[in-house]
């Protein structure tokens, strides 16, 4: 059987270091790039099963970014993606995960932020709610979350239960 091929794009060598590591004992595939530009170019050519993606890199939310343009392209919109970051993921029950970053925003704890990371623990739907530069709310839906520091018992759970 043909072993999955994971992208890791990160602008830290050392994440992608250990990341590499971790997956390719894990038999996995691995390519890598450290930004966005890279990362569509390694899409591109790779067409890789999953993509993992660091959020701040050259910019604040161009890990976020990459993600969209994954998800507004037809071409590579099925291409799942994870991403890791070391912003809280605030978790609820609740079946619609947007609804509940739509009422964290009206939380006064959570409303100035300019990130939201929710998950719902039952089901494990995601999605990110980000702001733009120009105050935008952003909403899209991720394959999942990974807390940095990158730790195999957290992150290939996660990867295993994307691909399978």
């Amino acid at each position: 059987m043909k072993s999955k091929k994971i992208l890791v794009v990160d602008d830290d060598i050392d994440i992608i270091t250990v990341l590499e590591t971790l997956l390719k004992k894990e038999g996995y595939e691995v390519v890598t790039a450290s930004n966005k530009k890279e990362g569509i170019e390694m899409i591109k050519s790779e067409k890789p099963d999953l993509a993992i993606l660091d959020v701040m890199m050259t910019t604040q939310y161009e890990g976020f970014e990459l993600a969209k343009e994954l998800l507004d392209n037809p071409q590579f919109k099925e291409i799942p993606f994870l991403i890791q970051s070391s912003i809280d993921i605030l978790t609820t029950t609740k079946a619609a995960v947007q609804e509940m970053a739509r009422e964290f925003r009206k939380d006064p704890n959570y409303k100035d932020l300019q990130v939201l990371l929710v998950k719902n623990v039952t089901t494990g739907e995601a999605g990110i709610d980000y702001r733009t530069e120009k105050g935008e709310s952003v909403w899209f839906p991720v394959n999942g979350f990974v807390r940095k520091p990158v730790e195999a018992a957290r992150i290939l759970p996660e990867i295993k239960r994307i691909l399978n």
